[in-house]
């Protein structure tokens, strides 16, 4: 069948994505996948979620894709987050945290008020987790590249941990199915020796009343129900039962001793097979970061002082500073400023660029772009229009902005840079 010229085409099973725009420009956002061609339907567990129906390309061409708009992730790597479910204002912990997938989403359930520290212990994935993090604004996060089983952070400091563990990747087999000759049933010995450190240390830092979330994208038995059998053993946690979301199939899990760990089943789900268990260190709750003040609003403080970037609208940053290092300039949240110990090293969100003490907001920051109101940028009207700027054609202006706004219909995209009557499109 053909659609606005292009052939449609069957988006292959599982081929899940997360919105990570606000909840008001969700509409706009799923309005310029439609005027690609791209449809698609809600995901049942989370407003934020969707699942491509057709396409006329891949979802990760589509002009969302490339603004940072979607995310797209397997359906079941979903649900982590959803199972860990972070209070608004929380502070959250990814002890391992790369690609970022996981990462955005906790930071968009903990809202504006809360942060979540993401730790990825190899520098190339971390880079990785940065760009990803960059891509989709992901503001309240901070980054910091330590072993997953030794922090350098106190006992009982989180009340919320994601503990993503490196696994076999058995559930990933469809798709990767070199999975099952690298990690063979004789090999993830040493798989399953870190994973135990790893859970070791999360029950170190996880903060009375606080919750664990464990989870893998494996279907052994010995990475999965076996681990946290031996956590359960070795520490004062408790077994948190985990509620079916809905959309998925699931399979008992392989201990009749454990209630309330899910084994998603990867065929009937059409997705990949995941594990997920959730704990709870006894004590009265909320003594952690989760305790503090979350309230506030605007941006804070900035060094150097009296910052401007033309063009970007600062108040729209939750709580925190704006800090020059070197050339760049970052964004860290208060709740991480006032929260992290000084021995952790971490990097916020870059925001841009200095040459000499000017200041340039970075093209991607879209989350510093105001209202789309005429006069502050260039509204695209069309999909193709966006397609010629980031392909290097430039479109004539009279706007007398160093850095105008580019929109899609008011949708917010990023920032535009002007060379006298020419607007183009810059990515950094």
């Amino acid at each position: 069948m053909k659609k606005s010229g292009a052939h449609i085409v069957k988006e292959r099973p599982g081929r899940s994505f997360r919105f990570t725009c606000g909840p008001s420009e969700i509409p706009l956002a799923e309005e310029l996948l439609r005027a690609q061609g791209f449809e698609f339907e809600a995901e049942p567990f989370s407003p934020l979620c969707r699942r491509a129906v057709n396409r006329p390309l891949p979802l990760g061409s589509s002009l969302a894709a490339y603004f940072g708009l979607i995310y797209i992730q397997d359906r079941s790597s979903m649900l982590p987050p959803l199972a860990l479910a972070p209070k608004p204002g929380a502070a959250v912990l990814d002890m391992c945290a790369s690609p970022g997938g996981k990462t955005g989403f906790l930071a968009q359930l903990a809202g504006p008020g809360g942060f979540v520290l993401a730790n990825e212990p190899a520098p190339d994935r971390l880079e990785t987790l940065r760009r990803n993090l960059a891509r989709t604004c992901a503001a309240s996060v901070v980054t910091c590249c330590y072993p997953g089983q030794r922090l350098p952070l106190d006992d009982g400091c989180f009340d919320y941990i994601l503990c993503d563990a490196p696994c076999s990747g058995w559930g990933t087999a469809e798709k990767n199915p070199k999975a099952l000759t690298i990690w063979r049933e004789d090999k993830v010995a040493p798989l399953i020796s870190l994973q135990r450190a790893l859970l070791a240390e999360a029950a170190r830092l996880l903060a009375p009343g606080g919750r664990l979330l464990y989870s893998t994208c494996t279907t052994n038995p010995a990475e999965n129900e076996e681990q946290t059998r031996k956590l359960l053993g070795a520490t004062e946690l408790t077994l948190s039962p985990l509620a079916e979301p809905p959309g998925f199939a699931f399979l008992k899990p392989a201990r009749a001793d454990l209630e309330g760990v899910l084994r998603v089943d990867g065929e009937a789900s059409k997705a990949q097979g995941f594990y997920l268990a959730a704990f709870v260190k006894p004590g009265p709750g909320a003594t952690g970061a989760t305790g503090r003040d979350a309230q506030g609003g605007g941006f804070s403080g900035c060094e150097p002082p009296g910052l401007d970037l033309p063009g970007a609208d600062l108040s729209r940053l939750p709580p925190g500073l704006a800090q020059r290092f070197d050339h760049r300039l970052f964004y860290l949240p208060r709740r991480a400023y006032d929260f992290l110990p000084d021995r952790l090293k971490y990097r916020g969100c870059q925001l841009g660029a200095f040459s000499g003490n000017s200041a340039r907001v970075h093209a991607r920051a879209r989350l510093l772009l105001p209202d789309y109101s005429p006069g502050c940028g260039f509204n695209a009207e069309t999909p193709e229009t966006l397609v010629k700027l980031i392909s290097g054609q430039s479109l004539e202006t009279t706007l007398d902005l160093p850095r105008p706004g580019l929109y899609f219909r008011g949708l917010r995209l990023g920032f535009l840079t002007r060379k006298g009557p020419r607007l183009l499109w810059s990515d950094r």
